[in-house]
């Protein structure tokens, strides 16, 4: 049996990430009840976790483009698969080390996985197609998260367990996996296009190295960092801050997201949406910061949420609208898009986290740091460059 229907594959990798993101969230939001079974309530032992995480994504992301490089994109996604499927330790292990080891790789499989998005619709889509794709594919982890936020005590009632939860996503993922090696991936020559609609594309040897050199990727990845880093604070610090519409962030931004095909379909200008977007963004994240009002703050989020993702579509189609563009071009664009945008976020937060200690708990100073942070968006689209003429 081959799989060589271009949805099909599209709905693959869309469940992939969307099981990821299930079972990473799934095992943060259980991660008490893992650490109460190992006796271990260490605030120490719960930072190096997150710690592991951060350094995943970071290495993860990095590599990634080296990986597929060596073996092919249809083979680095199955990797990546397979990485994401160790989660299913998670609720089993009973060593620490080990279930930090576990995951890091998960972590790592999830960092692989979402630079292959681009390069695999770039191979089976046209490119008339690849902005409604992309976009899709944007929302897959925040489908995931939004299913855990709102709905884990159910799905744990319908298992028996959270042991059972977990196990089940990350099996899911084993076989998602299993069935992905199946897709007919035709990779002859990772440099031209499979499928009917699309045209070839010109072979071209694209390496780290001129990746560093490229502007582009500096400008594209530093511009999405602050808007990175923003989306990691509101989970991390700001419920701990007394503001936790983290869950209205999240299902708003679906909302956004899907807002943002629908644009994109419409208006192929990709700056404009981005600039306004960029603007919003941080107008937001001031009155949800400094506002005192819970509605308020709710109103905020919600807004913040829409317009954290509405211009997401734009953004990921500018790398495959760029002249000449190869998947191997392509896949260490994505590899170093968010290798450092993660390394920006991590000072980031190690910042915000640093004020809070000096000033005994105080959280303006932090605030402050991340509404700055929060303009590189805006910032960045003058940089960036406009892909479509036509209006």
């Amino acid at each position: 049996m081959k799989i060589s229907n271009k949805y099909t594959v599209e709905g693959l990798i869309f469940i992939s990430y969307v099981l990821f993101a299930m079972a990473w969230v799934g095992g943060t939001a259980s991660m008490q009840q893992v650490m109460n079974e190992m006796k271990i309530d260490s605030l120490a032992s719960a930072s190096f976790i997150s710690g592991a995480v951060t350094l995943a994504k970071i290495l993860g992301t990095f590599v990634s483009a080296w990986v597929a490089i060596k073996v092919g994109i249809k083979y680095a996604f199955f990797i990546a698969g397979l990485l994401i499927s160790i989660g299913v330790f998670t609720p089993l292990v009973n060593n620490y080390e080990l279930l930090l080891i576990c995951r890091f790789l998960m972590g790592l499989g999830g960092a692989f996985m979402v630079v292959y998005f681009n390069p695999i619709v770039m191979k089976f889509f046209s490119v008339n197609e690849r902005a409604t794709i992309n976009g899709f594919n944007a929302v897959a982890f925040n489908v995931g998260t939004a299913i855990i936020m709102w709905t884990m005590a159910d799905i744990n009632l319908m298992t028996g367990s959270w042991k059972t939860s977990l196990i089940l996503f990350s099996l899911g993922s084993l076989v998602l996996s299993i069935i992905w090696l199946f897709v007919e991936y035709n990779s002859v020559n990772d440099a031209e296009q499979s499928n009917e609609t699309s045209t070839s594309l010109p072979v071209e040897h694209y390496t780290y190295i001129q990746g560093f050199k490229d502007k582009f990727n500096w400008v594209y990845a530093l511009g999405y960092s602050g808007l990175l880093a923003l989306y990691i604070c509101l989970f991390t610090f700001y419920p701990k801050a007394g503001i936790s519409q983290s869950k209205w962030v999240i299902g708003f931004g679906i909302l956004g997201t899907f807002a943002g095909i629908i644009y994109s379909k419409r208006f192929v200008k990709r700056i404009p949406v981005i600039r306004f977007s960029g603007l919003v963004i941080p107008l937001m994240v001031i009155g949800m910061s400094f506002s005192s009002n819970i509605m308020l703050q709710t109103f905020f989020a919600m807004v913040l949420g829409f317009f954290a993702f509405f211009p997401v579509t734009a953004l990921v189609s500018i790398p495959h609208e760029l002249p000449k563009m190869t998947i191997q071009r392509m896949t260490v664009i994505f590899s170093l898009f968010y290798s450092i945008s993660y390394s920006f976020a991590t000072i980031v937060l190690w910042g915000f986290g640093k004020l809070v200690d000096m000033n005994n708990g105080d959280f303006t100073a932090s605030f402050l740091l991340i509404c700055i942070v929060s303009w590189t968006l805006f910032i960045g689209s003058f940089f960036l460059p406009e892909t479509q003429q036509n209006s």
